[in-house]
């Protein structure tokens, strides 16, 4: 479903696994800091409304949406998450740095999600201006990093119940 015919925030906490056993590591861009720190809470508020512990939340900031996919492997690597929930920011400028910063990290999300065991989450807005960025993070069309984090705990859950 297009995400401007749905509220990203909109879910239903009943049907959510439990995050209480839970570790999850969090990669948010400096770049567009207005937008990713909005993300950053919303992801991180689900994760503690769903029973994740603070201290089984690993927050670290990098550069921009480009350094996203470097950070979140080695995080995976070293810290042994439940789930890498990746948030970011690219809106679209004068030049094709745009395309080539959006197909880069998807690229490199995918090939994460495919070579390690963790469910590595695409929570990076991809917009034409910084108003549909900020309807995206908290505003009338919700916020995708709640989204990423829900996704995240039931990718985890699904992950845990066929490997663990």
């Amino acid at each position: 479903m297009a995400s401007n015919l749905k509220n990203l925030s909109e879910y239903d906490p009943s049907t959510l696994p439990s995050g209480k056993a839970m570790k999850f590591v969090i990669i948010v861009s400096e770049w567009n800091k207005e937008i990713t720190e909005s993300l950053l809470k919303g992801a991180y508020d689900v994760l503690v409304k769903s029973g994740t512990t603070p201290d089984h939340i690993i927050v670290e900031h990098v550069p921009g949406s480009f350094e996203i996919t470097y950070a979140a492997k080695l995080l995976a690597e070293k810290m042994k998450p439940d789930a890498v929930i990746c948030l970011g920011c690219v809106i679209q400028g004068e030049t094709r740095h745009f395309d080539f910063i959006c197909q880069s990290v998807t690229q490199s999300l995918t090939e994460l999600n495919l070579r390690y065991n963790i469910p590595f989450i695409f929570g990076i807005l991809t917009t034409n201006n910084i108003e549909q960025a900020r309807e995206r993070a908290g505003g009338k069309k919700g916020n995708k990093g709640i989204e990423a984090a829900v996704t995240a705990i039931k990718m985890a859950s699904i992950r845990k119940k066929i490997i663990d």
